[in-house]
């Protein structure tokens, strides 16, 4: 069943993709700044027991939801996992300002470009400013962006999909998603406790995608390049390890440059050096790896699920 509400959910996100401001999402951001604001006593363990509290009760809704719906019917609960699947793991979430920039690129439109990349990163970083950032610099943030949504909406929640029973798994990693980002404030330690929460969530997963970039795509440069990230001291960052490997099987320069700097300092440059400068090619390169990586990992769901049946 699992196999079958993951195809019919993408199926239906491609044809009607949720919005970025879509009613669940706005009323999980509601909810996280209500348990923030009746829980912030400036300490950790606040936040620990504000997360507990907020997983918690998200976990039991779907796993009540599961039962009752497994109660009335198997229709039932296959529509229960569709539903969540369509909520919590999809493409077109975040693929119409890449698509964006694509064409505005493709057109010579570099303003508009900046402009659309500009609006995109503001999402998670405010202060970002696109400035007058080259054609090189504007294809370098939008693939690195969107390898890294590609994880977060797509291959993380898919993951945990595989490994948790029922429909928790992908509520649990797009929950621990939204509370480290949205419990992010410097200097306060209340959201300290989500944000390594999310961390360890993410561990597998997002060495899950990157070993799917470097399946479909450059395997030996790409390799190379997380090892490289690895030995440079980037083997607990996330984001590097995710970049390295894109940026290798992609052949292309991807990794933030404050990273390369540090790459470059520990001896380490050759593996992200070798790389071309990213362009709008590039652009197309990275949207077919992120869709044979889906097809790779759709069609290892399909083959475990089929071992899954001829074995009772």
């Amino acid at each position: 069943m699992g196999f079958a509400a993951l195809v019919f959910a993408l199926l239906i996100e491609q044809g009607r993709p949720l919005s970025e401001g879509n009613p669940v999402r706005r009323g999980l951001a509601w909810l996280a700044d209500l348990v923030i604001d009746a829980t912030d006593a400036g300490e950790r363990r606040h936040g620990v027991a504000g997360w507990l509290l907020l997983v918690a009760a998200a976990l039991g809704a779907v796993g009540v939801l599961e039962w009752v719906a497994g109660a009335l019917h198997p229709l039932a609960l296959f529509c229960v996992h569709v539903g969540v699947l369509y909520l919590t793991v999809g493409f077109r979430q975040f693929s119409h300002p890449f698509s964006e920039i694509q064409l505005a690129l493709a057109a010579g439109d570099f303003a508009g470009a900046r402009a659309t990349l500009q609006a995109w990163l503001r999402r998670d970083a405010p202060e970002f400013d696109a400035g007058d950032a080259s054609a090189s610099e504007i294809c370098r943030l939008a693939i690195s962006n969107a390898l890294v949504a590609a994880h977060r909406h797509v291959f993380g929640p898919l993951f945990w999909y595989l490994v948790l029973p029922g429909a928790i798994g992908p509520v649990l990693y797009r929950l621990a998603e939204l509370l480290a980002r949205r419990w992010r404030r410097p200097g306060e330690r209340y959201g300290e406790f989500a944000a390594t929460a999310y961390h360890l969530i993410d561990w597998l997963p997002l060495r899950f995608s990157a070993s799917g970039f470097a399946i479909v795509g450059n395997f030996e440069d790409a390799v190379y390049a997380w090892r490289g990230a690895v030995a440079a001291g980037s083997g607990d960052d996330g984001r590097a390890l995710l970049l390295a490997a894109g940026g290798g099987a992609l052949g292309l320069r991807i990794a933030d440059p404050e990273l390369e700097a540090r790459w470059a300092a520990d001896g380490e440059s050759g593996f992200e050096g070798q790389g071309a400068e990213p362009g709008i090619d590039g652009l197309r390169s990275a949207v077919g790896m992120v869709w044979r990586s889906v097809v790779l990992w759709v069609a290892l769901f399909a083959m475990l699920s089929l071992a899954g049946w001829l074995g009772r």
